[in-house]
């Protein structure tokens, strides 16, 4: 472990934003986390856990606590055949889109349209994390996990982890479970998961439900987002956001018909209707860099909140109320916040 009093958080996420923190710990052991976890719940110490810091809006009043760093590492291969695939556990401290670049270069397949997304391993079930076409739960086998309120040690399947869109029971219990390992079940093979995705498809030249290369369609991927401002880049502040700010919005088939006939709609199960809540921030008049402060909308993609490089998270969270209240007035319809706010609130 290595510990530091008074470390500014915007050194950590990648919005660039947020006050100090009284004490960072960096933990590279599993055991080590673990009790350092315990002992901070024992002695009732605010205490939060931080990942790569690419989906969190901390305050600029910092964190008056403990923030434990996940730096564990460790990809460990545990079965590969043909019948079963490759069952790989990767430990949550690890970077995530190093994760699929090797699975890419193995010829795992399953995550290769979820390329370029910042963060780390153990973010992914939590946020249950998707793009084109493809999410966590696709793959996911198990999740290994500290249980701050049974105090143990967990396993949980799939079936246990309550996957839905852009959540989980994890992110439904955020104070509840510390992400200590991820198992996916991987395909083995050098062709892609069907492409479900229609721009994805248009990208690499295929018809929806067919396969590409899995490096062609990282790489499409990796274009894609990189045209969308939403891979890292540190000399860009197009791209100092946490990724989408605001989640599609699933609605009743009832208040998807007072919709615009223009706005997209995509079936979300169970009678829901799914939107795009890029489509309704531009049209409640909230185009592409939109702003005259130091926090904009991106000049390439109206869901990324960006950090010029002088705002603070006051001036984020002003647009980020300033848009959703637009987008309520002009459609009725409610935006929800995808990153995590810590010491503050929408």
């Amino acid at each position: 472990m290595h510990e530091r009093a008074d470390v500014s958080l915007a050194e950590l996420t990648t919005l660039r934003l947020g006050g100090p923190a009284k004490r960072l710990v960096e933990v590279d052991d599993v055991d080590a986390l673990v009790e350092l976890v315990r002992a901070g719940d024992a002695s009732a110490e605010p205490l939060l856990v931080l990942g790569g810091g690419s989906n969190v809006v901390v305050a600029d009043e910092g964190f008056p606590g403990t923030v434990v760093r996940l730096c564990t590492r460790g990809v460990r291969v545990e079965s590969a055949d043909t019948c079963g695939g490759a069952v790989v556990r990767i430990a949550a401290g690890e970077e995530w889109d190093g994760f699929v670049q090797r699975a890419v270069a193995e010829g795992w397949v399953g995550v290769e349209a979820l390329s370029g997304i910042p963060g780390l391993v153990g973010a992914a079930p939590i946020q249950n994390i998707g793009a084109y076409g493809q999410e966590i739960a696709h793959t996911l086998a198990q999740v290994r996990v500290w249980d701050r309120v049974d105090s143990a040690v967990r396993t949980l399947a799939l079936a246990d982890c309550g996957f839905g869109y852009r959540t989980s029971r994890f992110k439904r219990a955020p104070e509840r479970y510390v992400v200590l390992e991820v198992v996916l079940q991987l395909r083995l093979g050098d062709q892609s998961a069907p492409v479900e995705y229609a721009e994805l498809a248009r990208t690499l030249g295929v018809q929806l439900g067919e396969r590409a290369p899995l490096a062609d369609v990282r790489d499409a991927v990796l274009g894609l987002r990189r045209g969308k401002g939403m891979v890292l880049d540190e000399s860009d502040h197009d791209t100092w956001s946490a990724g989408s700010f605001f989640t599609n919005p699933v609605l009743s088939e009832d208040a998807a018909t007072r919709l615009p006939a223009l706005a997209p709609r995509w079936p979300a199960g169970d009678g829901l209707v799914k939107t795009s809540a890029a489509w309704l921030i531009e049209h409640a008049g909230f185009g592409k860099g939109y702003g005259t402060g130091p926090a904009r909308l991106s000049s390439k993609h109206t869901l990324a909140l960006t950090n010029t490089g002088a705002a603070a998270t006051s001036d984020l969270l002003a647009l980020a109320r300033e848009v959703r209240d637009g987008v309520r007035a002009r459609f009725g319809v409610e935006l929800v916040n995808e990153p995590v706010l810590v010491g503050c609130t929408l």
